[in-house]
């Protein structure tokens, strides 16, 4: 068995965080030969429900869980950390404005980017959770500066499973059939599901799919998915966030099938046309902690407007937020 990995975790007693911890100390993150030891970082009013949550990891007996570290100082929690899930952020209320709500969260992530850099080991890979994902990975990663840009992502992978389950549904198929499903730029309702590149046991979508729901009712049921949820259950997703997350960091940890792409939200290198510097979703290949923008995926006039509108948006999260950026 190998060596274990130190996997940090923020907001460990949260609705996200609970569903995650059990997953990734079961293995199914980093898979059955990978001993995790989790270092959970709550704030100090959340400490007494974590103490709970270490718990239940307890009574799991999980045999890959090798230690359980809990902190309210992100010095301490994040100190030798492999990967980090940065979950833990403010959520939005109903008087709040998206940028009222980046506003409140970015000094949150300037610490923990400082505190990242400062403390984690040198092969970190770190994953934003917390909304909003992209503006929040910027912040953080533009505190960290000493940690390489490539190893900040923002969370899309729930779009992009959210967009599997649509077309899945649609053609009677199950989600795992369904391929190169990637999504392009912000996590909010701007972003882009490129249904026109997505496969279906290999077949391609458009041809499965009327284009007009393609590009009506499935853009749509993708980007509001989150509303929805939140309407019918009173609270924001969690669960199907958790399991988001896993993937994402299975993915970059195991790599992605042959054939096959994945989305996640990265910093720009100007692919595509994307301002460098913004953390932008991008389809992209993974191995082995490392990702690669797919090149050559041809856009229509339908796909380069939605893509044009969300990076607009990103840019004026940006400017938002541009004095947390210095």
């Amino acid at each position: 068995m190998n060596a274990p990995i130190r996997v940090a975790v923020t907001g460990a007693a949260g609705n996200i965080g609970y569903a995650l911890l059990f997953r990734i100390a079961a293995g199914d993150c980093y898979g059955k030969d990978q001993p995790v030891i989790l270092q959970l970082l709550e704030l100090t009013p959340g400490m007494k429900a974590l103490e709970g949550v270490v718990m239940e990891l307890m009574d799991s007996a999980f045999p890959l869980l090798h230690g359980i570290e809990i902190s309210d100082d992100a010095n301490k929690a994040f100190k030798g950390a492999n990967q980090a899930f940065l979950v833990g952020s403010r959520p939005r209320t109903k008087e709040m404005s998206r940028a009222d709500l980046i506003m409140a969260n970015g000094p949150i992530f300037v610490g923990q980017g400082k505190a990242l850099a400062a403390h984690a080991a040198s092969d970190l890979r770190v994953l934003v959770v917390g909304n909003p994902c992209n503006t929040n990975a910027l912040i953080a990663m533009n505190a960290g500066r000493e940690i390489p840009r490539d190893r900040w992502h923002a969370m899309t992978r729930l779009d992009e499973n959210r967009a599997k389950a649509q077309i899945a549904a649609k053609v009677g198929a199950v989600p795992g059939a369904v391929s190169n499903m990637g999504i392009w730029g912000n996590h909010s309702d701007t972003m882009f599901p490129d249904f026109r590149h997505a496969l279906v046991n290999g077949k391609a979508v458009t041809d499965l799919c009327d284009r007009t729901w393609l590009e009506t009712d499935f853009v749509k049921t993708v980007a509001t998915r989150g509303k929805a949820i939140i309407e019918a259950r009173g609270a924001s997703s969690a669960a199907s966030a958790a399991s988001a997350a896993i993937d994402h960091m299975s993915s970059l940890w195991h790599g992605t099938p042959p054939g096959d792409f994945t989305s996640m939200g990265v910093c720009s290198n100007g692919a595509y046309g994307v301002p460098e510097g913004l953390i932008f979703s991008y389809p992209v290949t993974a191995k082995a902690g490392d990702w690669q923008v797919v090149a050559g995926l041809d856009q229509d006039a339908f796909a380069n407007a939605r893509i044009a509108n969300t990076i607009k948006e990103l840019e004026s999260e940006r400017d938002t937020v541009k004095d947390l950026l210095a």
